[in-house]
C-alpha cells in the first residue's frame, strides 16, 4: 500500500505553507512598519487642528 504522505518537493503539508506564508508576511509587514511609521505620524500630524507647519512637526520644542 502506498502511503498518503507524497515524496518531495510537494509533499509539504498545509501547516508547514501556513507557518512560510506567515513569515513572509510578517517580515513584509515589519519592513512596511519600519519605513512606514515616521512619514504616517507627518501625515497625521499635518492634518490635525490647528494646522502646524512642517518645521513645527519636526522640531523637537
Amino acid at each position: 500500500m502506498e502511503s498518503l504522505k507524497g515524496k518531495g518537493k510537494g509533499s509539504r503539508g498545509a501547516l508547514e505553507l501556513l507557518k512560510e506564508w506567515t513569515n513572509w508576511s510578517l517580515k513584509k509587514a515589519k519592513v512596511a512598519t519600519h519605513y512606514g511609521f515616521i512619514p504616517l505620524i507627518i501625515v497625521i500630524g499635518m492634518n490635525s487642528d490647528p494646522k502646524p507647519h512642517l518645521f513645527q512637526l519636526l522640531s523637537p520644542v
